[in-house]
């Protein structure tokens, strides 16, 4: 089936002669990375250690970053078995149950970027931040002190 000239595939142009628009940054360059992408990096990093001594009691514990914290109504921030700075949780342990349609589902410890991001101010403190964060929510998941997660790092 031919096409109409009006349905043509559109080509990229260099209308003023300045060369096509690309990315700034080859994506070889850590500069390349977003934010978030290199924050869930940082996630990543600070729990290897944390899963590489506990990784047979973590199975069924999954590790997520959401961007802030769900807000239900006008009442605030969700505040339930959260580790928090104020009235701005930084991150929450979400137990093992089911859900609305009646699947198991797995716990769960979700980190939030914007506001670990926001309380550390550099980068250093924030890779300090990410890991004390994970091992109080790991201590908590399994039921022990922070101090027996770190104990063999």
């Amino acid at each position: 089936m031919a096409r109409s000239s009006r349905h043509r595939r559109r080509v990229r142009r260099d209308r003023h002669g300045r060369g096509l628009r690309g990315p700034l940054y080859p994506a070889t360059l850590p500069a390349a990375a977003s934010r978030a992408e290199k924050f869930d990096q940082l996630v990543l990093d600070a729990l290897e250690p944390i899963e590489a001594r506990w990784r047979d009691q973590l199975t069924k514990l999954d590790v997520a970053v959401d961007d802030v914290p769900e807000i239900r109504g006008a009442g605030g921030p969700v505040d339930d078995g959260v580790l928090h700075d104020g009235a701005v949780p930084l991150s929450r342990l979400v137990p093992a149950g089911v859900d609305r349609t009646g699947l198991p589902t797995r716990a769960r410890i979700v980190l939030y970027r914007r506001p670990l991001e926001a309380r550390a101010k550099d980068p250093g403190e924030l890779a300090e931040l990410v890991h004390d964060v994970l091992v109080e929510q790991v201590a908590g998941y399994l039921g022990v002190e922070p101090d027996i997660i770190e104990g063999g790092e």
